[in-house]
């Protein structure tokens, strides 16, 4: 089956209210094998809904609709698929009494407004909404597919799709199944990366599909894969992953969706060792993402931001001959720091960062987006130079999983 989801709403239009239920929907339905192929957002106008919908159920075989069966004026979804459908509006007994019992439960009496909302469409199958007011209708299309209205009120929906539609919608799609594997890689951009690749990706069975999605610092790669035999598909992915392994390894960092801190951490517990950090250009950045993780204090012991020479001299021992012969943005430097913040804190590792992170600063040798990072070992010191581009905060949050990485490294 193929599906496209529509959400009703001018404040999805206007920024006021995020598309989470598209969102989660798409998530739900790619799981049972349901192969979401666009997702749209219309305003509270009648004729813009009717023009959608009549377009979507005429080439897919599932439309899912969210949003407009309120009480309230603009509230209209129900009203234009009475006409797309060529249906009266019949008053549901059930309906009714579940809105009756729902309003007495809280002290208040049924209105007519929303007495309303027990009207739906005479050809739809109304399927209960346990939740709250607005029914779910499931109604036959023309051309043997299905469309399906659900409230825009997000746990009512997901109450909805979970207890009553994903099964039903899974025993309608034949087994068809839908697998989705995250290839996390930090180190190479996207253009570079699919390069590197462009044989493996090329020679990909043709029912598989590979995504980058990139954002600063991390490029996933979402491998995806389409069939009947959930167990052929998982040995292929298998398979394919083992091959993209050998051509990158040193750029994966997980094959779950999960953060370099959240690998870091990991890595870290197992081995029963610790971690401090040291920085300068990234204001503490680091030491933010370390300790947003749960339980963090097993293996993070401590943090110092060292933005002036004195702070790295008397704090971290940095010595003033480092800092006027090499200056703060240099190998020397970020290596005494993460001796020194190692010493400090009694640590295992310890992460060093020294940069310009911009847009002032730079010269000539050391132009913006100069960063050094330094990651000290129980047995050694390891230290490299980065570049990265003008925008400051993207400076920052490069660098900051730059040295998680290299810290990844020596786990």
């Amino acid at each position: 089956m193929t599906a496209k989801i529509i959400s009703i709403g001018d404040e999805l239009l206007i920024g006021q209210v995020v598309n989470t239920n598209a969102a989660w929907l798409a998530e739900q339905l790619n799981q049972i094998g349901i192969k979401v192929d666009e997702i749209l957002a219309v305003s509270d106008n009648g004729k813009e809904i009717e023009r959608t919908v009549k377009s979507a159920i005429s080439r897919y075989d599932l439309v899912i609709t969210t949003g407009g069966l309120g009480p309230t004026k603009d509230d209209i979804t129900k009203q234009c698929l009475a006409r797309i459908f060529d249906a009266k509006m019949v008053l549901n007994e059930v309906i009714l009494a579940n809105n009756t019992a729902f309003f007495e439960a809280r002290g208040y009496e049924l209105t007519e407004i929303n007495r309303k909302q027990a009207e739906v469409p005479d050809c739809c199958e109304v399927i209960e909404n346990t939740c709250g007011t607005a029914p779910c209708m499931w109604f036959n299309t023309p051309n043997n597919g299905i469309l399906i209205s659900l409230p825009g009120v997000p746990y009512e929906m997901k109450t909805i799709v979970e207890r009553d539609l994903l099964p039903r919608l899974k025993a309608l799609n034949g087994g068809q199944t839908i697998i989705h594997k995250t290839v996390m890689t930090h180190g190479l951009g996207e253009s570079f990366l699919s390069e590197r690749i462009a044989s493996w990706e090329d020679a990909l069975p043709s029912n598989f599909k590979l995504a980058y999605l990139p954002k600063p610092g991390i490029l996933r790669l979402r491998l995806s894969a389409f069939g009947s035999d959930e167990g052929a598909l998982n040995a292929e992915i298998t398979k394919q992953l083992d091959e993209l392994h050998s051509l990158i390894p040193e750029l994966i960092y997980s094959y779950n969706d999960e953060s370099l801190e959240s690998v870091v951490f990991r890595l870290l517990k197992e081995k029963k060792q610790t971690l401090s950090v040291a920085e300068s250009c990234t204001g503490g950045y680091i030491a933010h993402r370390m300790t947003l993780i749960p339980g963090s204090s097993e293996i993070f012991n401590g943090s110092v931001v060292v933005y002036a020479y004195e702070a790295k001299q008397n704090l971290l021992d940095v010595t003033l001959q480092t800092l006027e012969k090499y200056g703060a943005v240099s190998e020397a430097c970020v290596i005494e720091m993460a001796k020194g913040c190692r010493k400090l804190f009694h640590t295992d590792y310890a992460i060093a960062v020294s940069g310009i992170a911009g847009p002032g600063g730079a010269t000539d040798e050391k132009p913006v987006g100069t960063v050094w990072i330094a990651v000290a070992t129980p047995e050694k010191v390891i230290a490299k130079k980065f570049s990265y581009g003008d925008n400051r905060e993207r400076n920052i949050v490069r660098a900051c999983l730059s040295a998680l990485n290299l810290l990844r490294k020596q786990l």
